[in-house]
């Protein structure tokens, strides 16, 4: 799956790219989650902001297959409004928050 929508508390959807294991991300900033893949409905493990994507710690130990998205956001204030729309929709999941 190459995208994936994930919805907020408000109810608004934020559409996540998938990105490869292993492979570089561009030093842009950024909203991710970390999904377990094939889980349905979707579960979502960790939802992080950070100012670098480059620099990110996924920050996961799930069981099972987890895959990581992340969605492009160089506003501050959109980054941070959408990463507490998903921390409220998602409860059990990790937070990982760079401020700043």
């Amino acid at each position: 799956m190459a995208f994936i929508d994930i919805s907020g508390a408000s109810g608004a959807n934020y559409r996540f790219r998938h990105w490869p294991d292993g492979a570089d991300h561009l030093p842009i900033a950024g909203n991710f989650v970390v999904v377990l893949e094939g889980a349905f409905p979707v579960e979502v493990v960790v939802i992080g902001m950070t100012n670098d994507l480059s620099q990110a710690q996924w920050g996961t130990r799930a069981k099972g297959e987890a895959r990581v998205y992340t969605r492009l956001n160089v506003a501050r204030a959109t980054r941070e409004a959408e990463h507490a729309d998903l921390v409220a929709r998602w409860p059990k999941a990790r937070v990982v928050a760079e401020k700043g």
